[in-house]
């Protein structure tokens, strides 16, 4: 805000107020300094008589006078009266006026400067003389004897300036009055200027003329109403405005608002001065909004303030931004609430959801049969060809409506609304169903039963995205809605695009996903190999949220052994399944070059590694490091198991009583990771002993409390003599449902079985060729034994051989066994790490057909290295 000119009356009356201040401060300064001098002299005046008057008739003071030496006598004591009584000197003199005594020891003995005459007389002399110090006042009172002769005289005074006067302790209080009188004329005349400025905004006279001309033409030509109503409902201005909407007369200033004709809703609101806020009243074919306001609420004068504003056209546009609005919050809903998932019904259920809040009283979606399977529907070409969809989801107002219920096919024969909309993939308006036929082609009674419902009118829009012809929508209304009309076309539209995008990517993803479950199962064994080793049943579940990278596998080994493996690739979707598949192949590859279960889980991390470097060379975003595996081998023949695992979840050994346990088994890094050896554990398990292997995703969830998963396997695997399939069984049955699971699920459930002993037979033989013939002896003994009268020839023949290499080209310890399973395995063991090679023999060669001809004679043969050397093996199916 602007400061006031010295011109204004704010502040001359300012100027006026402190210039009295200062008057009036300055002649109280005066006076007090007047009156303090004067008051400083009588009391000079007075403490010097008083002094003089004292010391004079102090008694012996005469003698004292006629005495030989007076100066030694009076000089300590005029000296203590002095300092006693704060006077500048007291002085002791003869009748001749020469100095008895004085402050100043110098001066004794000459003469007193003052007037002595009066004192000599009897009487006494006050007067002011001037000194080197300034002015002073000296009293001379008379010494008398006993006869009243004026022995001596004595002299008291003190220096003006000594004397302390009031003036000191009243100037400040009279400076501080001062100080708040001016302080409380600033303060008036802010109160003053900052009315004044309130009341004409710190105009001046010829500002103030210029604002009222400029606010009069304002006035009158503003497009907006303005009347102006005193405390007693006379109208003191109207503007040209106010009286077009009004339709006031010329001579309104003045008059009472009762008596302008005006309706008395209009009256009573411009005359009651009660606050409104865009209050419409209507004034003959107007709509005009009121805005009153009292004008007495800052301390003006009685009255309101009402402006006028004609609103008959605004009303229109905001009908139409409302509709417009309702529309947009329609769609903006629809955007967040359709699509949520990737499910074609899921989906078509939250547009039919969303449609019956405010646009429709009915909606429904029927979609090709082939868009449910993820695949795309064939097209149609003629107009007169029925349209034969499938009813996803239907929603309304009530149950007992007569539309097709959804779940179920439905056929819309040409020309009905919804088979040309399919067909040409335009909408369809009918906007009232009693008046137009085109809708009738379901059958009379059908027909019959919609109208009889209330259904009034409806809209078919096609579902199409991506150029594919999905299905359609239909948007029904009942007599209790307003029909629709053409401007419904395009929200219904809208809706219907946004939907079917939706649509179209949750029709791709259930392609996807059954693609890549396919792809998965295809990877995944289909069943289980047969072998005596172990009874094993298995279950795959995968995640709803798409299929990982799970596998499992049970493979037999020789020797009549099995390996079980169960492994995890991280994340979900066709990579992770085309990474299981190549992981479980090359797991089947190591497993058949027979390596002991940590050497394999080396390879197999060496290989992730490898993958992962070609995936970054080739900038693939999806690596491999991260899967998990378990590899666990069973040998029946002495009932142990061997287990090495990759950052695998440790399996459970379910012990024939029924004990649970989890073997502490070295965790070992995930594959591709590197920089950490593996360890294997070999455990004896007794027959009978469950054996189960699993991912992450049976036991853990971040839905469950940590350890939870654990405990519930636990209990499911704490019940005795369950056989593999009721293990398997009851652990998905204790699982929470199937739309609380992010993650796929593997459980490979085994029961160990034991080789019998009669099945085994072992002899340890010396490194000498004639131990050969002893053990086609000994071979040939177990297998008549055995009833395999019909394989000893074979047997023999192999057995030659192989015991032959291992004394020429082994060392001890060699050991043969024999081990009848479902077939007869034949093995050979030496100390030696060498290992023969099949290749073919020169014409020439003495040596080299042995292992030729056993792998004629063999099913199968191979070499499977030991801690303590290595096991040539081969095996012979069973004579039928």
């Amino acid at each position: 805000m602007a400061r006031p000119s010295i011109r204004s009356v704010a502040a001359q009356m300012f100027v006026l107020q402190v210039v009295i201040v200062l008057l009036l401060v300055v002649a109280a300064v005066t006076t007090l300094l007047l009156k303090a001098r004067a008051d400083r002299f009588q009391s000079a005046r007075d403490r010097s008589l008083a002094g003089a008057e004292a010391f004079a008739h102090g008694p012996g003071l005469a003698d004292v006078l006629g005495g030989p030496d007076p100066t030694a006598v009076l000089q300590p004591l005029t000296e203590a009266a002095r300092k006693e009584g704060g006077l500048s000197f007291i002085t002791v003199m003869n009748p001749d006026g020469t100095r008895y005594t004085n402050p100043d020891p110098s001066l004794i003995g000459r003469p007193f400067r003052g007037t002595l005459g009066p004192a000599l007389k009897g009487g006494r002399t006050v007067e002011t003389v001037e000194a080197t110090q300034g002015e002073r006042v000296q009293a001379i009172v008379p010494v008398k004897d006993a006869r009243g002769a004026a022995v001596g005289l004595v002299a008291a005074g003190i220096q003006v300036s000594q004397v302390s006067s009031t003036v000191n302790r009243q100037l400040p209080v009279l400076v501080g009055a001062g100080a708040v009188a001016l302080a409380v004329a600033t303060g008036g005349t802010a109160l003053v200027s900052r009315r004044l400025r309130r009341q004409t905004h710190g105009l001046g006279t010829a500002e103030m003329t210029r604002m009222y001309e400029h606010h009069d033409a304002v006035l009158h030509a503003v497009r907006e109403g303005v009347v102006i109503v005193d405390g007693d409902g006379k109208v003191l201005l109207a503007n040209d405005e106010a009286r077009r909407l009004l339709g006031l007369p010329e001579d309104v200033d003045g008059r009472h608002v009762s008596g302008l004709g005006l309706a008395p809703r209009t009256a009573d609101l411009l005359a009651s001065r009660r606050v409104v806020t865009d209050e419409v009243v209507p004034v003959e074919d107007r709509l005009l909004a009121v805005n009153t306001r009292r004008t007495d609420r800052r301390g003006g004068p009685p009255g309101s303030v009402a402006t006028l504003r004609d609103t008959t056209e605004l009303r229109a546009l905001a009908g139409k931004a409302e509709v417009a609005r309702s529309r947009l919050a329609l769609l903006y809903e629809a955007s967040v609430a359709v699509g949520t998932t990737l499910d074609v019904e899921r989906t078509a259920a939250e547009l039919t959801q969303v449609a019956t809040r405010e646009f429709a009283d009915y909606a429904s979606v029927d979609l090709a049969e082939p868009v449910l399977r993820g695949e795309e529907p064939p097209v149609l070409t003629s107009g007169t060809e029925p349209a034969e969809l499938y009813r996803v989801a239907l929603s309304g107002a009530r149950d007992d409506h007569p539309l097709y219920r959804a779940g179920g096919p439905v056929r819309f024969a040409a020309p009905s609304p919804a088979a040309v909309g399919f067909v040409s993939g335009r909408p369809v308006l009918v906007a009232d169903l009693e008046t137009e036929s085109s809708w009738r082609t379901q059958g009379a009674e059908q027909n019959r039963a919609v109208l009889d419902h209330g259904l009034r009118s409806l809209i078919t829009v096609p579902l199409a995205a991506r150029g594919v012809m999905l299905g359609i929508t239909t948007f029904w209304r009942t007599r209790d809605s307003e029909p629709f009309e053409e401007d419904d076309l395009s929200l219904a539209e809208e809706l219907a695009a946004r939907a079917a995008v939706c649509i179209d990517n949750a029709r791709r993803f259930t392609r996807e996903h059954a693609m890549v479950v396919t792809l998965q199962h295809s990877l995944l064994p289909r069943e289980l190999p047969e072998q005596n080793a172990l009874d094993a049943d298995h279950r795959y579940l995968p995640s709803p949220a798409g299929v990982g990278g799970d596998w499992l596998d049970v493979i037999p080994l020789p020797g009549a052994r099995v390996a079980l493996v169960v492994g995890d690739v991280v994340g979900h979707g066709l990579h992770a399944a085309a990474t299981m598949g190549r992981l479980r192949t090359a797991v089947q590859n190591f497993s058949s070059l027979d390596l002991p279960p940590d050497e394999l889980l080396s390879h197999l991390d060496e290989l992730v590694a490898r993958i992962d470097q070609e995936a970054a060379s080739a900038d693939d975003a999806s690596p491999v490091a991260g899967a998990t595996c378990l590899y666990a081998v069973y040998d029946p023949s002495t009932a142990t198991c061997s287990m090495a695992r990759a950052g695998h979840p440790p399996p459970a050994i379910v012990l024939p009583d029924g004990t649970v346990e989890f073997p502490e088994l070295a965790a070992g890094p995930p594959l591709g990771v590197g920089g950490l050896p593996f360890e294997a554990k070999k455990l004896h398990l007794p027959e009978g002993t469950g054996l189960v292997l699993y991912t992450d995703g049976l036991v853990e969830d971040r839905d469950r409390e940590p350890g939870a998963g654990l405990g519930t396997l636990t209990a499911v695997l704490s019940r005795p003599g369950r056989t593999p399939r009721e293990v398997c069984d009851a652990m998905l049955e204790a699982l929470p449902p199937a739309d609380d699971r992010r993650d796929d699920i593997v459980l490979l459930a085994a029961r160990t079985r034991v080789l019998p002993p009669d099945r085994i037979a072992a002899w340890d033989l010396p490194s000498d060729p004639a131990a050969v013939a002893q053990a086609r002896a000994d071979v040939t003994r177990q297998l008549t034994a055995w009833g395999l009268d019909e394989a000893v020839f074979t047997t023999e023949l192999i057995l030659s051989e192989l015991v032959t290499n291992a004394i020429r080209y082994g060392t001890e310890p060699i050991r043969l066994r024999l081990l009848l399973d479902r077939s007869l395995i034949c093995e050979v063991s030496d100390g030696s790490s060498t290992s023969p090679h099949l290749r073919y023999a020169a014409d020439e060669d003495e040596g080299g057909r042995g292992l030729f001809l056993i792998a004629q004679l063999a099913d199968r043969w191979g070499t499977r290295y030991t801690a303590r050397g290595k096991v040539i093996w081969a095996e012979q199916a069973l004579p039928m």
